[in-house]
Formats: structure tokens, C-alpha cells, sequence
């Protein structure tokens, strides 16, 4: 290896990116119950080939919030096959790593703690589906944190302001500043970068110098006003940002021309929902940075089970279906037929080239049957592919096109919400059919105490958290609030004034949308809690049948099992005391090992770019960021971070380089050796 070949690579980082790998989803399905932990097990398996320096994942790594000890299992046995070696760790953190993983009860990243052997580094945050909940608010990436197999960062500890505080990295002369932001729900989100409630802090030191990378897990589609976040929201001084959430692959990066950052959409790594985002070919990312250059690498998953869609309209084709027609409907399911034996021919030719592509596709023939006709049965139609295909019974889905309608409330019909289609590109959620049912429904079931985005949060948290208490304390929560309202207004105690004052004062809650998040909060944290009093009150309670049987025990038995009993209490305290003490000394140790971080206020740099492009046939982009004036203020310390607005005055451009460059990152790396 040539002298420059090994600089560059000392320089570069290699850094695996995946998102949305939803480990669990249908689990108990016999033919798509591993799809989940074959693909996990092949993306830590690129990882290990390529000899990343970490692997990035942007969240929902669990697709259940509470995920089975199989799921849980599977995850362990695949971290520490792939992620646990010899090899050394070649980069450093110098940031604060008590604050970038404050959440931690060991607040250090994993390679650096001496009882573990690190070769893989992951640094992953939290999604929608495996987000913290509970009394104690903790996820299952907190579980995987406390082993030492994977770095749980970009926690938000307060909801009312957030600031982001990243993780400094640095690889020979090239640093990186990785920022985080786990899932919170959008609307709440977009309120606050609204209100400049965001702040994303930056190094003092040559700010100018260093790769800024952001990882996000939020909706980058508009779903609806305010249930996304726009891109315009981030600060500028990004250079790439990595959006989870989005199951669809976009893994090329995409320039935002306003803030003229990147953004790489890897998409989720199997098939949640059998829409057209998710036959698109799912891809993983390698990304090469090197000083201020990137260059992503798109990976093909190869044990991705194979999903084709296709849509057909009975109304295009009206010399095949004539409605009139007594016959129509078993020359509709022939057409079926045709079309469905179409995409299995396609499938099965897709499969001969990939030996380790499951053997059953995912077939979804959507059928569009405005103008007349008629269904045929889908189970009966199912029976014929039983043996063929992965997802029998989904196969056909028949939709029709609503005609546009004056709303009458009292024809409405809650059944229609459900039978959208998928086609529009709108995901119904628990609470929006819970407003959306309660705005039309008629005046003698409508909400007079509640507001409808109240109970739909708590309709949400007992769906996806299974927090059990969550309506009925909404209910007692806002219950006492009206009551207390009343009483201060000293209202008469006559029925239609009580009732002019409750509507009043349930209008005034809907207006004040932050005093209704909070009301929702409290409902939600008094529920956790007392889940948590129950289920303390279990365990007393079976404590107090240990006892009983312990006492009843000794009576019978002689006089030495009482005491070997007791001696044994008496040194598992002992044990856990020790244990306790190493753990205080090993977090100062790594205490001192580290500098504070102190906020300070920093200047906004003016940069002017120049953009040019090279064509070239290759998956890889060669991205070079070069600014041509720099701050002539020089900061102190690398640790220390200033505030920055959100938005801030400048601009950008960028040079594409083709492979035939100087910067070739696809060099061996340079092998070192760790010293513990």
C-alpha cells in the first residue's frame, strides 16, 4: 500500500447507514416470521465485511414497543456475533460523553468500556415504534445500551425546549459531528421549531473544519398542516442528514436547494405494509467521509423478500367488463388471475439470480372497481395461492373512489374511513379517526367535557403503549379541571349556565393547543404511575406469600436451614454493595477522562460555493463541500459547543468528483492494534 493510499484511509470514515429495520414484525407468521432477523443479520454482516468504523441506524429497530423476549434475543445473538471481536476502534470521541448520553447509567461509548471488546460500534436513535414509555420512561434500546452492545443517544430531556448536542468524532484528520434527534410526535415538533424551541449547539473550535451529520426519525412527507417536519426546519450548516421514518427507498442523497444541505432516505429493510413506497428495491448505505467529502455506496439487500404491486382500474378496460354483463364478475377474477400468475413469473425469475431471496413473494393486485361492479370473494380467490405466495390473504384489494359528497352528519358512516385506499398516500392513525369520528358524529354523542385530541392521544397511548389507565385518568384528569374552573367562577348552580361554561371553557382548552399537550402529558404520566403502584403492590404482595411459606417451612425443618438461608441473603447484599461502589468509581474515573461542555454564543460565518458536475454510471456520489472563506476568529476548545439559530444566512454549493479522483476510499484499511 502506497504511503498516500494509507493517509487516506487513516482519514476517511466508513460508516454503515440503515434505518427502520423493525425487528419482530410478524414474527408468529410461519412463512414471514424470521424475515426480520435474516436481514438484520446480513446488514451486520456488510457491516463486518466493509470494516466500518460504526454502524448509524435511524431508529424503529424494534417494531414493537415492548418487543418479545424472542425479538430481544434474536437482537442480542445477532450484536454480539457481528459487533464483538479484536478489531481496533479506530477513531475517537472528544466531546462530553456525559452529556451525549446523560440518559445512561453508564455514560460512556461502548469500545471505550474496559470490561467489553468492541469491534462494531452502533450508534442508533430511538423511533416511533421503540420509543421510551413507562414510569421510567425506557425503550429497548435502553436494554441493549445497559448490556454495552449498542449507543442509545439523541434523547430530548425536556419537552419544552430541545437542544442538540452532538457527538465529536474524530478519525486522523477528518472530524465529524453526529447529531441526533429520537422520535417525538410530529405535530408537537413542528410547533417547536415553530416557536425557535430547537436549538442545535456546534463546536467552538474551527467550527468551518468539521463534517456535520444529523439523524432524524420523523415524516419528511406531508401528511397533514402540521404532521410533518418540512426540511426547511433544519439549520443550514448541515452537510447530511439521514431521515428515518420513511419506509421508501432514497438512499441518493438529495440536495434541499434552500438550505442546500443532503438528505439520504435509506428506507425501511423489510415490508410493513404492502403500499407502493415499499416495492421499491431496498438498498443499505456505505458512507465515506473524508474531511469535508462524502460518498455514499449503495448496498442491495439480497434476503429481502420480494414484493410486486401492480394496480387495475375495471373502468379503463371497457371492452373486456361490461357491468350490465350477468357474467362480469368471474371474468373480473380470470383477469385477476392473469395478472397475479404475471407477477409470480416476474418474481420467480427476480429469485433465480438471488439464491438468498426467500421463496415466496408478496403479491398485491389492487383493484379499483368504480362504475358499477362488483367484488368477487377474495378468500376464495386466496385458496389458490396458498402455496405460492407469502401473503395469501392480502393479495386482492378491492377500493372504490368516493365521489365528493356534502358532509350530512347524520349519515355519517365510520366504516368509510377504513376502506380508503392505499393509493391516496394518507396513513389513517388511531387519533385521527377518533376526531374525525367525534367532529361528525351527531350533537347526542358528540364530546361536551373532552376535546377530541385529547382522548384521541389517550385512544393512541392505550392502542400502541398499552397503557391501560390512560383514558380513564384523561377523564378524571380533566374532569377535576372543570370542576375547578367552575368553582372559581362561582357559576349558579343551574344546568344551562353549567353547561355555557363548560362549552366555554372546553373551546378555550381547544384554542391553547399547548396547555392541551400538557394535560394530555399528565394524564399519561399519572397512568404510568399507577401501572408502576400496581405492579409494586403485586410483588409485595407475593413477597408476603414467600414469607408465609418460608415461616411455615423452618417450623417443620431443622435448625440449620434457617440460618444457611439467612447467610445467603447476607452475602448477596454484600455482593450488590461492592458492586454498587465499582460502578461510582468507574463512572468518576471516566468522569475526569473527559471536558464540560459550556454554551457559548458563536458568530454566523458567510460562505460562498461553487457547484460542478461530472457525469458519471456509477451508485456512488463523490460529494466535496469546500467553503471559500472562513471565520477569522480562532475558538479555543474542540469540546465546548456554542448556540446557533435555526436559521441562519448562507450559502452553498458543491463539487462532484468522479471515482478517478484523489480521494479513493475504497483502499484496505490500515490495520492497528488497540492496547487496553
Amino acid at each position: 500500500m502506497s504511503t498516500v493510499d494509507s493517509q487516506d484511509d487513516e482519514d476517511t470514515f466508513k460508516i454503515l447507514l440503515a434505518t427502520d429495520i423493525h425487528l419482530g414484525y410478524l414474527e408468529k407468521d410461519p412463512v414471514r416470521g424470521n424475515d426480520t432477523f435474516v436481514t438484520f443479520n446480513e446488514i451486520l454482516d456488510h457491516a463486518q465485511k466493509n470494516e466500518v468504523d460504526f454502524v448509524l441506524l435511524g431508529g424503529d429497530l424494534f417494531h414493537e414497543n415492548k418487543p418479545s423476549r424472542k425479538t430481544i434475543h434474536s437482537c442480542l445473538e445477532s450484536l454480539r456475533k457481528y459487533c464483538m471481536g479484536d478489531r481496533p476502534v479506530q477513531f475517537e470521541i472528544l466531546s462530553d460523553q456525559a452529556v451525549n448520553f446523560h440518559y445512561s447509567k453508564f455514560p460512556w461509548v461502548n469500545y471505550q468500556d474496559v470490561n467489553l471488546n468492541i469491534s462494531i460500534p452502533i450508534f442508533s436513535i430511538h423511533g416511533n415504534h421503540d420509543d421510551p414509555t413507562g414510569a421510567d420512561a425506557l425503550c429497548a434500546l435502553d436494554i441493549l445500551s445497559c448490556a454495552g452492545l449498542l449507543n442509545h443517544f439523541g434523547r430530548s430531556a425536556s419537552v419544552e425546549k430541545i437542544d442538540i448536542s452532538p457527538i465529536l468524532l474524530r478519525k486522523g484528520r477528518t472530524k465529524i459531528a453526529l447529531y441526533g434527534l429520537g422520535a417525538i410526535p410530529d405535530e408537537r415538533l413542528y410547533r417547536m421549531f415553530v416557536n425557535k424551541q430547537v436549538t442545535m449547539l456546534r463546536p467552538k473550535e474551527d467550527e468551518d473544519s468539521w463534517f456535520n451529520l444529523f439523524v432524524i426519525h420523523q415524516n419528511r412527507s406531508k401528511h397533514g398542516a402540521t404532521n410533518y417536519i418540512p426540511e426547511q426546519f433544519l439549520d443550514d450548516f448541515i452537510n447530511l442528514v439521514v431521515w428515518g421514518h420513511e419506509h421508501e427507498c432514497k438512499i441518493a442523497p438529495s440536495q434541499n436547494e434552500q438550505q442546500c444541505f443532503y438528505v439520504s432516505q435509506p428506507g425501511s429493510s423489510v415490508v410493513t405494509s404492502l403500499s407502493p413506497g415499499e416495492a421499491v428495491k431496498k438498498h443499505i448505505g456505505l458512507l465515506h467521509v473524508r474531511g469535508k467529502k462524502m460518498k455514499i455506496q449503495k448496498i442491495a439487500l439480497e434476503t429481502v423478500r420480494t414484493f410486486h404491486m401492480e394496480d387495475v382500474v375495471l373502468a379503463d378496460h371497457p371492452d373486456l367488463f361490461n357491468p350490465d354483463n350477468p357474467k362480469v364478475t368471474q371474468a373480473i377474477q380470470a383477469f385477476c388471475m392473469e395478472k397475479v400468475e404475471l407477477m409470480l413469473d416476474n418474481a420467480e425469475r427476480e429469485r433465480l439470480g438471488n439464491p438468498r431471496q426467500p421463496e415466496k413473494p408478496l403479491i398485491r393486485l389492487r383493484v379499483d372497481y368504480t362504475g358499477g361492479f362488483e367484488p368477487f370473494s377474495v378468500h376464495r380467490f386466496s385458496q389458490k395461492y396458498m402455496d405460492r405466495v407469502a401473503n395469501p390473504k392480502d393479495i386482492i384489494h378491492f377500493f372504490r373512489h368516493r365521489e365528493q359528497k356534502e358532509k350530512n352528519d347524520s349519515d355519517f358512516n365510520f366504516g368509510k374511513l377504513v376502506s380508503r385506499p392505499a393509493s391516496e398516500g394518507m396513513t389513517l392513525r388511531v387519533e385521527d379517526l377518533v376526531k374525525q369520528y367525534f367532529q361528525t358524529a351527531e350533537k347526542k354523542v358528540q364530546l361536551s367535557l373532552l376535546t377530541e385530541r385529547g382522548m384521541g392521544e389517550a385512544v393512541q397511548e392505550f392502542v400502541d403503549k398499552e397503557e391501560k389507565d390512560a383514558i380513564e385518568e384523561l377523564v378524571k384528569f380533566q374532569l377535576e379541571k372543570t370542576q375547578r374552573f367552575l368553582k372559581e367562577r362561582r357559576t349558579d348552580a343551574e344546568e344551562e349556565k353549567i353547561d355555557e361554561e363548560v362549552r366555554k371553557f372546553r373551546e378555550s382548552r381547544k384554542k391553547n393547543t399547548e396547555e392541551e399537550d400538557e394535560e394530555v402529558r399528565e394524564a399519561m404520566t399519572r397512568a404510568r404511575a399507577h401501572r408502576s403502584e400496581d405492579a409494586v403492590l403485586v410483588a409485595a404482595s407475593s413477597d408476603e406469600e414467600f414469607m408465609d411459606t418460608g415461616v411455615k417451612g423452618t417450623g417443620d425443618s431443622d435448625d440449620g436451614l434457617p440460618a444457611t438461608l439467612s447467610r445467603g441473603r447476607a452475602r448477596g447484599r454484600a455482593r450488590g454493595a461492592r458492586g454498587q461502589n465499582s460502578t461510582a468509581r468507574g463512572s468518576s474515573r471516566r468522569g475526569r477522562a473527559f471536558r464540560s461542555l459550556k454554551p457559548e454564543s458563536s458568530l454566523n460565518s458567510s460562505k460562498s460555493y461553487s457547484e460542478d458536475i461530472i457525469g458519471d454510471d456509477s451508485d456512488l456520489e463523490d460529494i466535496s463541500i469546500v467553503p471559500s472563506s472562513k471565520v477569522n476568529q480562532r475558538w479555543s476548545t474542540s469540546s465546548s459547543l456554542s448556540k446557533r439559530g435555526s436559521q441562519s444566512q448562507t450559502s452553498r454549493g458543491v463539487d462532484f468528483e468522479s471515482d478517478e479522483d484523489e480521494f479513493d476510499p475504497f483502499k484496505s484499511t490500515a490495520t492497528s492494534r488497540r492496547t487496553k
